[in-house]
């Protein structure tokens, strides 16, 4: 199977094989940015992970899961596999990575708690250095919820309504950019909702899911809008596209932009669905902990009573 250039974005009239579902798993390019950044975290991660290990203290296996090849392993499938080769021929597929870029991952990482794991393996002058960065006011404005929620809804529209998204098909650098400004504004909106680390932002369950709830409307929209769009976002370049070897194969660009609304619209509503889930898991826990703490504390106050009961019961005879 013909695969581009190691690293590259295809110009307009490069020459690919027919796009099917296979495609997905077979047309692997390295992609050096995405290989280099799933190395160098995934690896620090599992180093952390092995330190804990060493010194003979747990870490959830669960969290490993949920960063290492859940996280990491879909950002570089999403960036490297047939999604990754065919992201810029056709936008039905960007469409699939920009929602597991945007939502899939930074939920992954955020469940992987890599800040906590930070926090228990680095030496003392770098935990204190995080720490500082933790409670910084520049931490504090961009974990603020309701910025960080304008942030994540409005990004899209930026990306797709202005001349970002065709820059985007022509420039490797602003294509690599794209990627990790979808991951970094998923993870400033997901981290203090779902992940477990020390950051600030941390609101109730209840305000969570009114986040959640709230992304809804704008993703239904977003993805409505695309699909009633009568102009093809990025049309010089898909032209261009279809004016070279591929044009035989390719879909109308039009059809295809249709089916990338409609992609988006129904992906956002299934990921909310597995998010709902994972805050409910999360909220029970919580609450079942609590109720835990607060037997405990009634055992002990229990205790002290009969403590201080049978030490008084002597002097009273």
């Amino acid at each position: 199977m013909l695969i581009p250039a190691v690293g590259t974005v295809l110009d307009a009239g490069a020459d690919l094989p027919r796009f099917t579902f296979g495609t997905v798993f077979t047309g692997w390019s390295l992609q050096p940015v995405a290989f280099i950044l799933t190395v160098w975290i995934a690896g620090l991660y599992v180093w952390g992970v092995v330190v804990l290990h060493r010194r003979g203290d747990r870490w959830p296996v669960g969290r490993t899961v949920a960063f290492v090849p859940v996280g990491m392993g879909f950002f570089y499938f999403a960036t490297a596999s047939g999604l990754g080769t065919y992201d810029d021929t056709l936008i039905s597929v960007h469409m699939v990575q920009h929602m597991i870029l945007s939502m899939l991952v930074p939920m992954a990482l955020a469940l992987g708690a890599p800040v906590t794991l930070a926090l228990r393996t680095l030496p003392p002058r770098p935990r204190r250095w995080l720490l500082v960065v933790l409670h910084s006011p520049v931490a504090k404005v961009l974990s603020f919820p309701p910025l960080t929620l304008l942030l994540y809804i409005t990004s899209p529209w930026m990306l797709y309504f202005s001349g970002w998204y065709p820059a985007t098909l022509e420039s490797t650098f602003l294509h690599e950019t794209m990627h990790l400004h979808l991951v970094l504004v998923g993870c400033l909106f997901f981290w203090p909702i779902v992940g477990v680390d020390p950051v600030p932002g941390k609101v109730s369950y209840p305000f969570r899911m009114l986040l959640i709830v709230l992304t809804l409307p704008f993703h239904a929209f977003l993805g409505i809008t695309i699909m009633q769009e009568q102009e093809v976002i990025g049309g010089d370049h898909y032209a261009g596209l279809h004016g070279g070897p591929m044009g035989s194969w390719l879909p109308d660009p039009l059809d295809d932009q249709h089916l990338a609304g409609g992609i988006l619209w129904g992906s956002g509503d299934l990921i909310a669905l597995v998010l709902f889930g994972v805050l409910f898991t999360q909220w029970v826990r919580q609450s079942l902990q609590e109720a835990e703490r607060e037997d405990r504390r009634l055992d002990l106050l229990e205790a002290r009573e009969r403590a201080a009961s049978a030490r008084a019961t002597p002097g009273d005879e």
